[in-house]
């Protein structure tokens, strides 16, 4: 579990789409579902990895989040990966968000990260949208 969690919080700090902070200041909206935010680096971490250690990252975590071992993430794979790392940037910060709307980033994370829109999540998929080029 530690393992996971470390290896989530360098994917989270190696991600520029991972950069973004969901949480918003009182006056500012939730982001939507179709152009999700997503959670910040931890405070003092590099801005942005090479895209090859998202691969690295993804290719290290994907078994753990692929329960059925089919080789891609559906929707509530992908949620508990996405939950898993804004629970480890809601601890890094302090900062919470109900329920629902890590539940609504999530889904909308799965909308963008699925390019082919096949309904699941691959790995090429994971490591293009963690690196920036979806959404």
């Amino acid at each position: 579990m530690i393992r996971i969690l470390l290896c989530s919080t360098a994917l989270a700090v190696a991600a520029p789409a991972l950069a973004q902070s969901t949480t918003a200041a009182p006056a500012q909206e939730p982001a939507s579902a179709a152009q999700p935010a997503a959670p910040a680096a931890p405070q003092g971490a590099t801005p942005a990895a090479p895209a090859n250690s998202v691969a690295a990252i993804v290719d290290s975590e994907f078994p753990a989040y692929d329960a059925n071992s089919d080789g891609q993430l559906d929707q509530p794979e992908f949620s508990r990966w996405m939950t898993a790392l804004k629970d480890q940037e809601m601890k890094a910060t302090g900062k919470a968000l109900p329920a629902e709307q890590v539940t609504a980033w999530a889904s909308g994370a799965f909308t963008s990260a699925d390019a082919d829109k096949n309904k699941s999540v691959s790995k090429p998929e994971l490591v293009t949208y963690l690196s920036g080029g979806a959404g």
